[in-house]
């Protein structure tokens, strides 16, 4: 089904991605600590079906190389820009999960002319969507707690643990030192969104709801389950497939309106 995958130099890393099927570009941007498969190896054979998918992996993560600065939700935009520019891809679909739904909005922000409509699921935008709960396990987070499917999959296809505890490090302290996104710049978001989020999510029902309030064009989905369940994330247990497939069709039915 992969029709193309490599690498492009983009402002100073080599980002690797994958192309599959045919027709209006859908950019799939993965979680933190994910490849492209563990976010949605599930999906992928779904989406491709009716459209063309470009998948990518962000710095540091997987197959795609690092540079000595932090990881950044408004750098991560700037590398996808620069990678669809690359590609003469003029306008995408964005589809973004957890840190990557957050770096699909910043794109919306920053580069607003490449995105025609945008799906960000299980975003984290404001460090008061999370319960406190949340912050004080990640605060205590090591790497022994890191998801062993995610292990797995970096050693997979980049065999260097000392990479992979870079990995983990740089992530760790992304999320701990987010800043809220502001609400001018939720505000600016011209592109129709979808936000999706689980009920038992990270981010709380009533995070996204205000989300929800601030984008201007904005539809909302609350799923059953955790963090990535509607879309079979590898961390969450197994479901029939039909589950995954009622996802890729509100997704579908979004992306396909006029």
């Amino acid at each position: 089904m992969k029709i193309k995958n490599g690498y492009v130099d983009v402002n100073g890393i080599k980002m690797y991605y994958e192309i599959y099927g045919q027709g209006v570009p859908l950019v799939l941007i993965h979680g933190g600590g994910s490849t492209i498969q563990t976010s949605f190896g599930r999906i992928i054979p779904l989406l491709a079906q009716h459209r063309q998918l470009i998948c990518v992996e962000l710095q540091a993560h997987g197959r795609t190389s690092d540079r000595n600065a932090p990881l950044s939700f408004e750098q991560d935009a700037d590398d996808v820009a620069a990678l669809l520019t690359i590609l003469r891809v003029p306008q995408a679909d964005l589809f973004g999960f957890s840190n990557g739904g957050n770096t699909a909005l910043q794109i919306a922000i920053r580069h607003p002319r490449l995105c025609r409509r945008i799906i960000a699921g299980s975003v984290l935008l404001k460090r008061n969507g999370a319960p406190p709960q949340f912050w004080e396990f990640m605060k205590k987070g090591t790497f022994e707690q890191m998801p062993l499917q995610y292990k797995e999959a970096f050693l997979r296809v980049t065999p260097d643990s000392a990479k992979l505890h870079n990995l983990f490090r740089k992530c760790k302290d992304r999320v701990l030192r987010l800043t809220d996104f502001s609400d001018e710049a939720i505000r600016s978001i011209r592109a129709p969104v979808l936000l999706i989020n689980g009920n038992a999510d990270v981010a709380t029902p009533e995070h996204v709801v205000a989300l929800s309030k601030l984008i201007p064009r904005c539809s909302l989905a609350i799923l059953p389950g955790g963090h990535g369940a509607y879309i079979g994330e590898i961390t969450t247990l197994p479901a029939e497939q039909a589950s995954y497939a009622s996802t890729v069709l509100l997704m579908e039915q979004f992306l396909d309106k006029e």
